[in-house]
């Protein structure tokens, strides 16, 4: 115990509450190799939130919940896909009137559900590796969506790195246009990468009402999203250090309750806002280096892609 807080129970709590950003990080990643730079990311987030609680609620499986939301995220980022990829529209309006409109949207369908409690996630049963000390409580009590956040991440690298599929997304990502006279379809490509990244922000969305709450509550997401944002550029838009990301923000999130929870002599309001402040650190520090090639970023982010160009 150290100031009274448990370093096993710390750790294993910052694993749980990394999720819902891992899960939205991973997914926008993938949609920004591609060459699209989606602000809806919190929009999707929260929809996929409503989505599952409510499926969940009513036929009492988690499990359809979580494909409910998934299901809710990529619906709301192929209406984002096809404004931005055959009307052309904006990419930063057209993400942020997507946040705007999800939040909305979230707000009118969960009239009615605040209050209620969703059927439990179990824990994956791990059986005796789930009692040994220290790495029990760590690694082997957690639910099924937690293991396959991490999952994800291993996948998420391999995908990009080993196959074809995920070489030609990062030539899209790099030069559309080149790709485009080489016969690959950017806007499915790029449509097909944004239906990854909502599902995947949909899937974190839920796991906030369905697992870490779990109830609905109006804005539940609180700025999750657009913390996934900033981690995706913290992690050079690399799978390993999104992962690093978002357990540093999940762990500066849980060390802030711990150190409320045992009285720490520092104001309330400090460690409600310290999560944030070090996400805008992040950012400044990654902003202050020498263009977007300096850090990583696909050369053709936020770029419009017309086939007649």
């Amino acid at each position: 115990m150290i100031a009274g807080i448990d370093p096993v129970v710390l750790i294993a709590s910052l694993m749980a509450a990394s999720t819902p950003i891992l899960l939205a990080a991973l997914g926008e990643l993938v949609a920004e190799r591609s060459g699209v730079l989606n602000l809806g990311v919190e929009g999707m987030m929260i929809t996929g939130a409503i989505c599952g609680f409510i499926v969940a609620v009513h036929t009492g499986s988690p499990f359809l919940g979580f494909v409910a939301a998934a299901a809710g995220g990529a619906a709301l980022a192929l209406l984002f896909a096809f404004l931005t990829q055959v009307l052309l529209s904006n990419q930063v309006a057209t993400g942020l009137a997507a946040t705007l409109f999800g939040l909305g949207l979230s707000s009118l369908m969960g009239q009615g559900y605040s209050g209620i409690k969703p059927p439990p996630t179990a824990n994956v049963p791990f059986g005796p590796l789930a009692h040994l000390p220290v790495l029990g409580p760590i690694l082997f009590s957690h639910d099924w969506v937690l293991y396959f956040s991490l999952a994800l991440v291993v996948g998420t690298w391999a995908f990009l790195k080993y196959t074809r599929a995920g070489l030609v997304l990062r030539a899209v990502g790099e030069n559309h246009d080149a790709a485009h006279a080489l016969g690959y379809r950017v806007r499915l490509i790029r449509t097909l990468a944004l239906a990854h990244g909502g599902a995947c922000a949909g899937l974190g969305g839920a796991y906030l009402s369905l697992v870490r709450v779990p109830q609905w509550t109006e804005g539940i997401t609180a700025g999750a999203g657009w913390i996934a944002l900033a981690i995706v550029v913290f992690a050079s838009w690399r799978p390993g250090r999104v992962l690093l990301g978002a357990y540093i923000f999940g762990g500066v999130s849980v060390l802030q309750l711990r150190l409320q929870a045992a009285g720490i002599a520092i104001p309330v309001q400090i460690l409600s806002m310290a999560p944030y402040l070090i996400t805008i650190l992040v950012l400044v520090v990654m902003s202050a280096r020498r263009g977007r090639a300096a850090i990583g970023a696909p050369a053709a982010l936020g770029r419009v892609f017309h086939a007649s160009d």
